[in-house]
């Protein structure tokens, strides 16, 4: 068994996509992990994305995890959830106190964000010459995109001076990596946050967000979330750089101290090489706090269900 691992170790390291570094933080960018990671769990809240035109204060009832967000003037300009085929949903959103304004994306929670989720064949994509996706994550992106870009677009030329960010949390956060790209194609600079991403295709689009220079990439995981680690790599799909690797246990908080940076579209020092023990999706939902506890249904035992098989 070690003779496998050590094996299965070597090759991945040969595949690493430029140079694995690792570094510590400052305190700046924690301190932005925490805020934006605040604006992903918001999007887990009903209340949030189930009115179109917007004009909901975002705030956090039923879970208590976004008081960062709530301490804010942060109003939504719009809204956008039950899409036909793959229940797209989130908020675009204005935060007058810090000068920005959220494209946030919601994680997995009905059927069809789980039929999403299990769409692993790849797809052509808009973003460059050669980019293919996950067929599941860019559907859903295709399904929002018209509106939500319209939106986003409206409030960022309302709001010249603020920072547009784009954020998302599981499957959000794939959306997300997806709709950064194709915002920052269009001329807008956008900084992407995305919490237990999963892969969303091979090394030519990941490679051409990882170079794009019109915003920040902040690619946060947590631990052995599974999440993470899907699609496999043996299919093909590596991650976008850079990881922010939090190395802490489950329902713990989290310190600066905790988290390395570490580049490389395959780095065996972070999530990717952190296999532990069976399907820890409570890794998965703790990201500084409970990050989808807003979401009142069943959705993390039943994607615990479907990845343990």
């Amino acid at each position: 068994m070690f003779k496998i691992a050590a094996a299965i170790t070597f090759f991945l390291s040969s595949t690493l996509a430029g140079p694995v570094q690792s570094r510590s933080i400052d305190s700046t960018t924690f301190a932005n992990l925490q805020l934006f990671e605040q604006f992903a769990a918001a999007a887990y809240c009903p209340g949030n994305n189930n009115i179109t035109k917007g004009g909901t204060k975002l705030s956090c009832p039923l879970s208590n995890n976004c008081p960062l967000v709530e301490a804010d003037d942060v109003t939504t300009v719009y809204e956008f959830e039950n899409s036909l085929l793959t229940d797209v949903t989130g908020y675009v959103a204005v935060d007058n106190t810090r000068s920005l304004t959220v494209l946030a994306f919601r994680g997995s929670e009905s059927v069809r964000n789980f039929l999403a989720d299990a769409d692993f064949p790849t797809v052509p994509t808009d973003i460059c010459s050669g980019c293919e996706a996950d067929q599941g994550f860019y559907n859903s992106w295709l399904e929002a995109r018209t509106d939500v870009t319209s939106a986003l677009h409206s409030a960022a030329a309302a709001n010249p001076s603020y920072k547009v960010v784009v954020v998302g949390h599981s499957l959000g956060g794939a959306i997300a990596a997806i709709a950064a790209a194709e915002i920052r194609d269009q001329g807008t600079d956008a900084d992407l946050y995305t919490y237990g991403q999963p892969r969303i295709g091979g090394s030519t689009i990941s490679s051409y967000i990882t170079n794009q220079n019109k915003g920040g990439n902040f690619r946060v995981t947590h631990y052995d979330d599974p999440v993470p680690r899907l699609p496999p790599l043996l299919l093909g799909f590596v991650h976008i750089s850079p990881e922010y690797y939090i190395d802490t246990g489950n329902y713990v908080p989290v310190t600066a101290a905790d988290i390395k940076e570490l580049t490389g579209s395959i780095n065996l020092l972070g999530n990717a090489g952190n296999i532990g023990d069976g399907v820890d999706l409570d890794a998965h939902g703790w990201y500084f706090n409970n990050i989808s506890s807003c979401d009142t249904s069943d959705s993390l035992e039943f994607k615990r269900a479907v990845i343990s098989g």
